[in-house]
């Protein structure tokens, strides 16, 4: 046996051993890299507005604490109004519940010719065995959901703690990576920081100027149509619809039209009607122009890059995969060298004819000429009568 090949083995067994521990270690933290991640972007998007306040003298710190304050005041109050305008609506459908009930079984016996009893309804459904086994598992399920409540305000305050450091040592943070780096590559990593910033800053500022776009369309509607809690449903539509990508239309559009149908069920139809539109409007009209300048970035990549995202990540991926890629777009962009286009038609998406040849007009015309002619209808002189 060579005398290389206990060692070979030995650094094999070693490799693999080091590569499971790497996995099984990955696997472990996939949760806080994930968290990592969130904070990174989120620290990201607030960075201009940290460094506007940080070049007027005010310090890093407390600039990030009054961002953090601003957004945290914003959602408690949106969470506020939305939780009131929801137990509103529930107690009133509860109040008028006995009425819904009514008016179905008054149909039913009216179509169907039967005699049912709101009061037999009732006891049917209080005593199905259905209802008991959803109520023995919603029990049982208390605690599992107790335990998710909790775990997902400590995975905030685990992304709002790393933002914040983030955001306020960010200055720290660049020089500290920059250190162990040559200076020609420092160069490039701040170029890359910087841009990261401005497309992550950007695509937040434009989704949060198309929310407030949208929000104040479908409060005018929903007033129009005279619907309760318009101002909180508005909110609602406008947040959700921009920051819950792919199915965010559809879960933004459905609250204010089982509110709507609580008042009447064609202002529902109204309402996805103006919805359908709304969106259209968004995508081809307002959308392209205001994110032209800070996410320049085709349709179609924009549309992959969720898929993309939702597939590695999960709804995460899905929120950041825009602005990365977009930040992946513009650092490329700088060493990819570009070249004049030339003025050819087939550029402009028209074919280019061989000079001299003839053109699909005058082509028709020639087979139109030479078609054949049916008998009788040949010649002048058959038409009259006569020898041909």
């Amino acid at each position: 046996m060579p005398r290389w090949l206990p060692r070979a083995m030995v650094l094999a067994l070693a490799l693999i051993a080091v590569f499971q521990l790497g996995s099984w270690a990955f696997h472990q933290l996939t949760g806080l890299l994930i968290n990592v991640l969130i904070a990174f972007f989120l620290a990201l998007a607030i960075e201009p507005a940290v460094s506007w306040m940080a070049a007027r003298g005010m310090r890093r710190g407390f600039a990030t604490f009054l961002v953090f304050l601003a957004v945290l005041v914003a959602a408690a109050g949106f969470v506020t109004l939305l939780g009131s305008m929801l137990a509103g609506q529930i107690v009133k459908m509860v109040e008028e519940f006995p009425e819904y009930l009514d008016s179905v079984i008054n149909w039913v016996n009216g179509h169907f010719h039967t005699e049912l009893r709101r009061v037999d309804v009732q006891e049917g459904v209080l005593r199905s065995d259905w209802l008991r086994n959803y109520v023995q598992n919603s029990a049982t399920g208390v605690l599992d959901v107790s335990a998710q409540v909790l775990g997902g305000l400590f995975q905030m305050l685990t992304i709002f703690l790393f933002s914040f450091y983030f955001a306020a040592d960010g200055p720290r943070l660049r020089r500290g990576l920059c250190s162990v780096l040559p200076p020609a590559r420092q160069a490039e990593v701040l170029r890359a920081w910087e841009i990261a910033v401005d497309k992550t800053g950007g695509y937040l500022y434009s989704r949060g100027l198309m929310a407030l776009i949208s929000g104040i369309a479908h409060y005018i509607l929903l007033e129009i149509l005279e619907v309760p809690y318009a101002p909180a449903l508005a909110v609602w539509v406008g947040l959700v619809s921009q920051f819950i990508p792919t199915i965010g239309t559809y879960l933004a559009g459905a609250l204010p039209m089982l509110i709507a149908f609580t008042v009447n069920p064609w202002y529902a139809l109204w309402v996805l009607v103006f919805v359908v539109i709304y969106q259209q409007f968004e995508n081809y009209m307002l959308q392209p122009k205001l994110t032209s300048k800070t996410v320049d970035i085709h349709p179609a990549v924009a549309f992959g890059s969720v898929i993309a995202g939702t597939a590695l990540l999960g709804a995460v991926g899905a929120l950041i995969a825009i602005p990365a890629v977009a930040t992946l777009q513009a650092f490329l962009g700088a060493y990819v060298k570009r070249y004049d286009v030339t003025d050819d038609p087939r550029v402009h998406g028209r074919r280019n004819r061989p000079p001299g040849g003839p053109s699909a007009v005058t082509r028709i015309r020639g087979l139109w000429a030479r078609r054949p002619e049916r008998p009788g209808h040949g010649t002048e002189g058959a038409g009259d009568g006569g020898p041909a």
